[in-house]
Order: C-alpha cells, then sequence, then structure tokens
C-alpha cells in the first residue's frame, strides 16, 4: 500500500507521516530530505545552484541511500539538513526536471515491495498519483512559520521568526508556480487543515479515513 502525503513547508507532514508510519508499521520515506540531501551536497562542494549544467553533472557525484535515516555518499545527513539555506536551495534546485527525475528514480528503488507512506509536494500528483490514499495537509503561513521557529529554537539553531515568515511565503509561491510538478492538491486528496489540530488528531483522522482498526 502507498499513502501519499502533499503540502506547503511546515505543514506538518513529516511529523504526521513518521507517526502515521508507526501506527501502520509502514516504511516512511521524505522526498523533502532526499531533495535536501542533493542541495546540501551542491553546497558544500560550493556548486552554483543556478547553473543548471554543473547542477546536473554533480548528479553523478552523489549517491542516496534511505534506511531510517538518509545518507549521502556514505554519511548520514539528516541532521544538517533543516537550515533556511539548505530549505532555499532546495526550492531552487527542485524545479529543474533531472533532478526531479533523478529523486523520483531514488524513491521508486526505496519503495519497491514496501508499504509506504511519503511526504513532499507532488507525491499524489506526480510521484504516484495511484497511491491508495492520498492527503493534502495544510495550515495558515503564520502558523507554519511558527512550527519552524520552535523547531530550529529546539535544535539549538538561531532564528528569525518574521525571516522564516516570509521565506515560507516565498517557498509557498515557488512551488505552486513552478511549471514542473507544482505544488497541489491532488483531485482524489482529502484536504485536512492542521492549523488547530495537534499532530495526535491529524493522524486520528487519517487513521478513520484509511479505515484502519
Amino acid at each position: 500500500m502507498i499513502i501519499a502525503i502533499d503540502g506547503p513547508a511546515g505543514s506538518g507532514k513529516s511529523t504526521v507521516a513518521k507517526t502515521l508510519s508507526k501506527k501502520l508499521n509502514f516504511t516512511y520515506l521524505s522526498s523533502g530530505k532526499i531533495y535536501r540531501a542533493v542541495a546540501y551536497h551542491l553546497l558544500t562542494n560550493s556548486i552554483d545552484t543556478d547553473d543548471e549544467n554543473k547542477v546536473e553533472e554533480q548528479l553523478t557525484n552523489i549517491e542516496i541511500n534511505y534506511d531510517t535515516e538518509v545518507h549521502l555518499n556514505g554519511t548520514a545527513v539528516e541532521d544538517r539538513l533543516s537550515t533556511e539555506e539548505i530549505s532555499n536551495q532546495t526550492s531552487k534546485i527542485s524545479k529543474y526536471k533531472f533532478v526531479r527525475s533523478y529523486v523520483n528514480k531514488i524513491i521508486n528503488s526505496i519503495s519497491s515491495n514496501r508499504d509506504i507512506i511519503m511526504d513532499g509536494r507532488d507525491i499524489g500528483t506526480e510521484v504516484f498519483p495511484n497511491a491508495d490514499y492520498k492527503f493534502y495537509l495544510t495550515a495558515s503561513a503564520k502558523i507554519r512559520a511558527g512550527r519552524r521557529h520552535e523547531e530550529l529554537q529546539n535544535k539549538g539553531i538561531d532564528s528569525d521568526f518574521n525571516e522564516i515568515y516570509q521565506s515560507i511565503k516565498r517557498r509557498d509561491f515557488n512551488d505552486s508556480s513552478r511549471k514542473l510538478a507544482p505544488l497541489k492538491k491532488a483531485e482524489d486528496a482529502f484536504e485536512i487543515d492542521s492549523s488547530n489540530k495537534s499532530v495526535e488528531e491529524v493522524v486520528e483522522e487519517m487513521l478513520k479515513i484509511i479505515n484502519y482498526n
């Protein structure tokens, strides 16, 4: 079975997907972390992400594996992928068709013969259009910025709420307006607004839709 959870940055997709995967004993996979790992490689190797040719050339130097967390060229990097710089670069490179094709190949390889819960921007519309269940998780931009701010503070990362808020609004615009695989709700997806709901409440709502006992 495949369950797709899409939505804008900071809507709680990853936390909800992880919690749901534990309830169902499914493999959890975050497409966003794979994109972030690519962006991290490009930044640490001083690659200009505006230069499509250089970005495409670098993909041959990247090997990403995923068990319970992301490994980039044999090194666990998940704790390095949460900065705003990585977020902004991820939004830039995800508009490249060759990057999306590269990430989708990794996703298809990992998800083969497994029960999967995956979150991202275009899982239900592009990556797994035939997913058994599709959800679109959203929340107001200010709520999402507040969550992101708190998350970074808890990790000991300095951050500014207004800067995060403006970054989220920019990412919303970039993700929803790009020509290739834009962020949007799949026609057959269940929409859930998490603005005033806890993770547990969102998960319970999903479990009722899936009819899990």
